[in-house]
């Protein structure tokens, strides 16, 4: 069973910049595709980006060109680095993992969270 452990949230002023990892565990896990969603405050889920076992990557329409995913040699580690973070980037980051999807509904196993906050 892969397990999902994230760091590297924390407080950030609004154009700064932040990286994320998401550290996963288990037999398979390096087969995985993986990903970030984020929740606001009083929002649903959503997609922010997804990168395959061959480094295909996905990307909301929102954090394009912001945002990059990646992972590590070994594949079972991610990243999100975070660039130009605005205000509205302030929300709970979730890792998921999923057998082989990257599309925006993947997300079979789900890490706890992280929390980024951006000041204005």
């Amino acid at each position: 069973q892969v397990q999902l452990v994230e760091s590297g949230g924390g407080l950030v002023q609004a154009g700064g910049s932040l990286r994320l990892s998401c550290a996963a565990s288990g037999r398979t896990a390096s087969s995985y595709a993986m990903g970030w969603f984020r929740q606001a405050p009083g929002k649903e889920r959503e997609f922010v980006a997804a990168i395959s076992s061959g480094q295909i990557t996905n990307y909301a329409a929102s954090v394009k060109g912001r945002f990059t995913i990646s992972r590590s040699s070994a594949k079972s580690t991610v990243y999100l680095q975070m660039n130009s973070l605005q205000f509205e980037d302030t929300a709970v980051y979730y890792c998921a993992a999923d057998p082989a999807s990257i599309a925006q509904t993947m997300g079979v196993i789900w890490g706890q969270g992280t929390q980024v906050t951006v000041s204005s």
